[in-house]
């Protein structure tokens, strides 16, 4: 399930400063092939930024604080809890609108704190759908993680997917369980799945709730959030999980890229110094030497296969 929000004034008529968006928010990677960052792009395109899961790891300001007011009390009380995170700090950032984790978790908190949000909740066919398509992605981008823990970046992400299964499992197991990570327990994650959805539809109020599927396309979210001028090219398509994905492994790669270079450098550097011969020179005296052992021994084949026939009759 995907639930997001945002402050918004209804009206376009009266003489407030146009009008005023922020603060979108969703839930579980539920909708994980289409629907979550293809409705993130929608609403961008609709003119709401959209605060997306894998925007966060690209904004340090509002990771920070989260760590900071969520994920650090949590791992140094050993209990995973939800904080009082600061909502006010997202809009800041020029975000009109959130979505997917972790501000999903907090949709009642937003409402309390914007009485006028809309939210917009997209469901899967069926609890165990949800669930396959939310376990396949949390062991995909957990796995790298445990590989390189040796980065400071790496590890802060780790302990958000830890205080993050940690809530949704509803168990704190998993803020200091070794790696690899345990299974995540499904008759857990699914009830917390199904109880959000309850409690989202039980206190939103009918008129601020929009319940949606990416398959209808613009129309229902044009009207639902009062947009005159719909777009008429396709609705996006993009895969949330292999984005997320390739973010992931992309924060490892590319530092460990640059940590390779500067070792590499300082071992070129040193070699010269003590062979008076940089490494690219070496390697070619290197493969010349190969190449011409190689023609020699190839010409004493040619020279004993002349032998051989002469001897024959």
């Amino acid at each position: 399930m995907s639930i997001f929000s945002f402050q918004y004034v209804q009206s376009r008529t009266i003489p407030y400063p146009s009008y005023l968006k922020q603060n979108l928010f969703t839930k579980h990677p539920d909708n994980l092939r289409l629907s979550k960052y293809s409705v993130a792009l929608a609403l961008a395109e609709l003119g709401f930024p959209c605060l997306h899961t894998q925007h966060l790891y690209e904004n340090p300001g509002i990771f920070d604080m989260w760590t900071k007011e969520v994920i650090g009390p949590s791992f140094d009380a050993n209990h995973a809890t939800l904080g009082n995170p600061d909502f006010d700090l997202i809009s800041s950032h020029g975000w009109l609108s959130t979505m997917d984790f972790p501000t999903a978790l907090y949709f009642d908190q937003i409402l309390d704190k914007f009485p006028d949000c809309k939210f917009i909740l997209t469901t899967r066919e069926n609890s165990e759908v949800w669930f396959r398509s939310w376990s396949m992605l949390t062991k995909t981008i957990t796995q790298p993680t445990h590989h390189f823990g040796f980065m400071a970046h790496v590890r802060n992400l780790d302990t958000y997917l830890r205080w993050l299964l940690a809530i949704v499992n509803d168990d704190d197991k998993f803020l200091t369980a070794p790696h690899p990570l345990p299974d995540q327990i499904k008759e857990k994650a699914i009830l917390s799945y199904e109880e959000h959805n309850r409690r989202a539809r039980e206190l939103i109020p009918k008129s601020q709730l929009l319940e949606y599927n990416v398959k209808q396309g613009w129309k229902p979210l044009c009207e639902f959030l009062e947009v005159e001028s719909c777009p008429t090219t396709p609705f996006p398509k993009t895969n949330s999980a292999t984005s997320v994905q390739v973010q992931v492994l992309s924060a490892m790669v590319v530092p460990l890229t640059f940590v390779v270079f500067v070792v590499f450098y300082f071992f070129s550097y040193i070699f010269q110094r003590a062979t008076d011969q940089t490494v690219l020179q070496w390697a070619n005296h290197k493969r010349r030497k190969f190449l011409t052992t190689l023609s020699g021994k190839r010409v004493q084949m040619r020279k004993k296969s002349a032998a051989v026939g002469k001897k024959t009759p």
